[in-house]
């Protein structure tokens, strides 16, 4: 039997939730801190934002029993609470009523900004019994129902739903007295989460997560990281799914305190996140890899005026690749005299179609010297994100790369899709059985092998230690004329550092149409000049062609927020091709180029890309195409 958490008496849980109890009734841990709720983008924390163990698991218990006053195990409810300790509690309570959960953010209930779009999504795809909300909320949907200008679709699905207000299922008093030989809570086998893929490269598909597969994952992930009850988490992740909701479960299985905060918050005052892990002497964080230059540059480190120091993070976990490995040396340039230990950077990869967690580049048990920040290897600027096992040692996730047309397995030194089998592979995406035999039945070619998850993500495995670089993805690959192929990244990359004073910073997308490349970059600010809108179109085409030997066929210059991203803050490039083929992009100037770097039709304004026979003719090609590669892809539902 395996054991967690460095306690021969404490054995593994075959599901998350029923490790609250046992956490619960220790001594130690009772009046312990298991969630903290960091309020209105502050470091203040009252008495009302923190739950202990012992709160937990009774609030827990008894809203898992009011909910089945009204429904019956096995249903499906959607959950629309937003950001907070309140979400935490109703999670695990649907898991411990044995309810199919599906959280997503609520959207504005007057529905009116075309916001409503993913609701309307799940509503249709995932065909919930109930909905749980604050009252307030319900209460505004329900105005919402009484208008006679409603769209009738979304009203439908919202007057079949079930309404239960969580004032009503968390203060009700109930009988919270929980006999853990007869936990009727989700089983291993059983499907006890739909988690939405992000939808990096196409609308987001619904994953089916297991309780075993998911306790499976953040086992795997305390493992990785060295969690352990003295470990101190602070996450600003959304709490609906992928890493931040397997940072609650993480918590758990490792009796650890996790501090929150709304991505708002964040990304409102961005030095919230540093003064987080000062005050609460946080160990591990997870973040985007947008973060990093973000805070460098609007992190107010001199400006603040409470103090920094990060002496005690032995985790800074990096995720959504590509991870650059300059963005992550100035961040330490900067942060360094602030106490923050380059050993701790921890590049990670996951994806939703493996619960979230796959791997990480970091170990904390390697005497190799080779497993830090400051000695990890580069490959084409980027940093690795696992090191892959030799056959001599057993892993729990078998990392493969593969030919992604022939399904053999490549060589290392050689670029191929990347594949993931574990034990905490999802089960597939809810009502898509092609796509699901696709995705997540992969195979190697003539040889008799597991079941192997298709990420869509292209990697490379370098040197003795086999570090794997997720270098791209296969749907978002560029070809050139020269035959080669080019990852779009790296072209916004080189365009962002033409011009860093005028454009803004991960809001940056790439793509061919009709063999020509098009780079659409969002403005810090509505320029109006047009010598200088035209000046920065051609410094960045000079410095791609400079850094990357790659001609820039169109620039376009847009408002800010037009270039499409995931929640998770990752660009959408196939929406933003989208729009541009469409027209709908907010621009201040398109600018194309001939071979030569000459200019052949410069404009300003909203987009005119369609205008003209030949316009519509190719705009008609292209959405053929993308139409095509949306339906037959089969790495769309990639995170």
């Amino acid at each position: 039997m395996n054991y967690e958490n460095y306690d021969p008496i404490f054995p593994d849980q075959p599901v998350v939730d029923q490790y609250l109890p046992i956490w619960a009734s220790l001594s130690a841990f009772r009046s312990k801190p298991a969630f903290i709720w960091s309020e209105y983008g502050t470091t203040n924390v009252s008495n009302g934002s923190t739950l202990t163990y012992a709160q937990l698991n009774d609030s827990v218990q008894s809203i898992s029993i009011q909910l089945l006053d009204s429904l019956q195990r096995g249903d499906t409810v959607i959950i629309l609470c937003t950001p907070g300790l309140e979400l935490v509690e109703i999670i695990f309570g649907c898991q411990r009523a044995g309810l199919l959960s599906v959280p997503i953010f609520p959207p504005d209930p007057s529905f009116s900004k075309q916001n409503h779009h993913h609701l309307l999504r799940a509503l249709s795809q995932t065909k919930p019994k109930a909905a749980i909300a604050h009252h307030d909320y319900i209460t505004k949907v329900q105005q919402y129902l009484s208008l006679p200008s409603k769209d009738k679709k979304l009203a439908q699905m919202l007057q079949n739903l079930k309404w239960v207000p969580t004032e009503d299922v968390k203060h009700k008093n109930a009988d919270s007295r929980l006999d853990s030989m007869s936990y009727d809570g989700c089983k291993p086998d059983e499907t006890y989460l739909i988690q939405y893929t992000s939808g990096a490269t196409g609308n987001p598909k619904p994953v089916l997560v297991t309780a075993g597969s998911a306790a499976h994952n953040v086992r795997t992930a305390r493992k990785a990281y060295d969690l352990h009850p003295n470990s101190v988490i602070v996450s600003w992740l959304p709490q609906y799914h992928d890493c931040g909701l397997m940072f609650l479960l993480l918590t758990i299985v490792s009796g650890a305190t996790c501090v929150l905060t709304s991505p708002a918050a964040f990304v409102n005052r961005p030095r919230l996140w540093i003064e987080l892990i000062t005050q609460f002497k946080a160990t591990c964080t997870p973040v985007p890899s947008f973060t990093l230059p973000l805070v460098v540059k609007r992190g107010g480190v001199e400006t603040g005026s409470s103090p920094i120091n990060l002496w005690s993070l032995r985790n800074l976990i990096i995720i959504n690749e590509p991870i650059y490995k300059a963005s992550v040396e100035e961040f330490l340039h900067v942060f360094k005299p602030f106490g923050l230990n380059p050993s701790s950077i921890s590049p990670s990869y996951g994806l939703a179609e493996n619960c979230t967690f796959v791997s990480t580049a970091w170990r904390n048990d390697d005497n190799s010297g080779n497993s830090c920040f400051p000695v990890f290897p580069s490959h084409n600027k980027l940093l690795p994100i696992a090191r892959l096992a030799s056959e001599e040692e057993e892993e729990d996730m078998d990392i493969i790369v593969v030919n992604e047309h022939t399904h053999e397995p490549v060589d290392d030194g050689i670029e191929g899709e990347i594949w993931v089998s574990s034990p905490s592979n999802a089960s597939g995406y809810l009502g898509h059985p092609f796509l699901t035999q696709d995705i997540f039945k992969g195979r190697l070619s003539n040889k008799v092998s597991r079941c192997f998850v298709r990420t869509g993500d292209i990697g490379i495995v370098k040197g003795e230690e086999r570090f794997l670089f997720v270098t791209g993805r296969c749907a978002e690959v560029i070809k050139l004329p020269n035959g080669q192929d080019i990852h779009p990244h790296y072209i916004e990359t080189a365009a962002y550092n033409s011009c860093p004073q005028f454009i803004r910073g991960g809001c940056l997308a790439a793509f061919d149409v009709s063999r020509m490349i098009v780079l659409v970059a969002e403005m810090q600010r509505s320029e109006k000049d047009k010598k200088i809108l035209r000046n920065i179109c051609e410094r960045i085409r000079e410095n791609v062609f400079e850094n990357e030997k790659v001609d820039v066929g169109m620039v376009v210059l847009v408002k800010s927020g037009s270039v499409p991203k995931t929640t998770s803050g990752k660009i959408q490039r196939w929406a933003a091709k989208h729009d541009f083929l469409g027209g709908k992009m907010n621009a201040l100037m398109e600018l194309k180029f001939d071979n030569n770097g000459g200019f052949l039709r410069s404009s300003n304004g909203r987009g005119s890309y369609g205008e003209g026979e030949e316009g519509r003719a190719v705009i008609a090609e292209e959405k053929e195409e993308v139409v095509y590669s949306l339906s037959s892809a089969p790495w769309l539902a990639r995170l």
